[in-house]
């Protein structure tokens, strides 16, 4: 697999991008990040490789919005491991690992042709 597709099974988001995949053929493998936990460390390294924390959190999503208010400024990397742990679902959907590394969070029809050369 040069291609992992981490995401939550139920998400519509992740659906489109599973079956753009397979429609276009590329070979890639899926992790329901529920189910299977990322680990603290690479949850840092795929917010580092996106420019910080802000750019792996989805803020327009109802857990966000539900969210106590204290719990919306986290102040350090164990804070916001913690908080991505506790609540899976404020993860961008679905993040994108290619085989050389790089990191890339949500779907769309052109941004997966320029992503995958299709």
């Amino acid at each position: 697999m040069s291609t992992t597709l981490y995401g939550l099974t139920t998400c519509d988001t992740c659906r489109k991008a599973r079956n753009w995949l397979d429609r276009f053929e590329v070979p890639y493998g899926f992790v329901d990040y529920r189910a299977n936990p990322v680990p603290a460390a690479t949850l840092k390294v795929w917010a580092a490789q996106l420019g910080g924390w802000e750019a792996l959190v989805n803020k327009s999503s109802t857990t966000w919005r539900n969210l106590l208010p204290q719990r919306k400024n986290p102040g350090s990397d164990p804070e916001w491991t913690l908080l991505l742990k506790e609540y899976p679902a404020l993860i961008r959907r679905p993040v994108v690992l290619r085989e050389d590394g790089s990191v890339s969070v949500g779907f769309s029809d052109n941004g997966f042709k320029k992503l995958f050369g299709r």
